[in-house]
């Protein structure tokens, strides 16, 4: 029986023991697709996981890259990522250091075009055109994908194809199907049909369809059966591994409070 599936009542069961199990054939070099939302959804256990092991040199394909102490933002403390995909960097001054140093090569890319990149890629639609980044770097070409030491431009983003349809023009992007993607869920089944929690739908699906090898770490495990098919928010059939990780700390991205009046 494989290593990974240790444990499982079923030679072919989805279900893993451990975190570090799930991951474990995660390779130097891999390129992974992570689920979240800024600080919602975060597959954490996961990504942990990942930590502890020694693969390094990861291109990453997520919305956002964590912040300094949690998520992805762990993994690029260590200096595991060499690349990442994302739409949206802000909260993290560890990233903002090593794009500027020319330690990390970044392409940001429209939050919409990002999430239907993953969605072409898990439903086998090599590009898509669209209208978003028309007549901007993102076409045209020119983007800082990585800094020189120096503070010059090592590498630029190449320029794209752009066509015209119905009298408006269209940019040509290419979709994402990364070796490994990393979820989180509310609650899945042991055949891995997954109920996300709110907020956590906005990238975790359509990660979850990008992964040649799609993990998914469930706040609650369930039988197979057990799940009201109308309320199944992703198939099994894009799941290949599951690890019940229990609750999951829910953390505030930025705390704001009213100050008290004073008389």
């Amino acid at each position: 029986m494989n290593a990974l599936m240790k444990g499982s009542s079923r030679m072919n069961s989805k279900v893993v023991d451990t975190a570090v199990a799930a991951v474990a054939d995660i390779s130097s070099g891999a390129t992974l697709a992570v689920g979240g939302f800024g600080l919602c959804g975060v597959p954490d256990a996961l990504i942990a996981a990942i930590t502890e092991g020694r693969a390094t040199d990861f291109e990453v394909f997520s919305n956002n890259c964590g912040v300094d102490d949690y998520g992805l933002g762990i993994l690029l403390s260590a200096g595991r990522i060499a690349r990442v995909t994302a739409s949206y960097v802000g909260e993290n001054k560890e990233f903002a250091r090593q794009y500027l140093g020319g330690e990390l090569e970044v392409e940001l890319i429209p939050q919409g075009t990002l999430a239907e990149r993953l969605r072409a890629g898990g439903a086998g639609i090599p590009a898509f055109y669209t209208p978003a980044g028309v007549g901007t770097p993102i076409s045209d070409g020119g983007l800082p994908w990585r800094y020189a030491s120096d503070g010059s431009v090592a590498l630029a983003s190449p320029p794209k194809e752009v066509r015209e349809f119905g009298r408006r023009r269209y940019v040509l992007e290419e979709s994402i199907v990364a070796d490994f993607a990393l979820v989180h869920a509310a609650v899945g089944d042991t055949e891995g049909n997954l109920v996300f929690e709110k907020s956590a739908m906005n990238f975790n699906p359509l990660v979850a369809m990008a992964g040649r090898i799609t993990i998914a770490q469930v706040e609650r495990l369930v039988p197979a059966g057990e799940l009201d098919p109308a309320h199944v928010h992703l198939p099994g059939v894009f799941v290949q591994r599951i690890v019940h990780t229990g609750a999951q700390e829910k953390r505030i991205e930025k705390r704001t409070v009213r100050q008290e009046a004073t008389r």
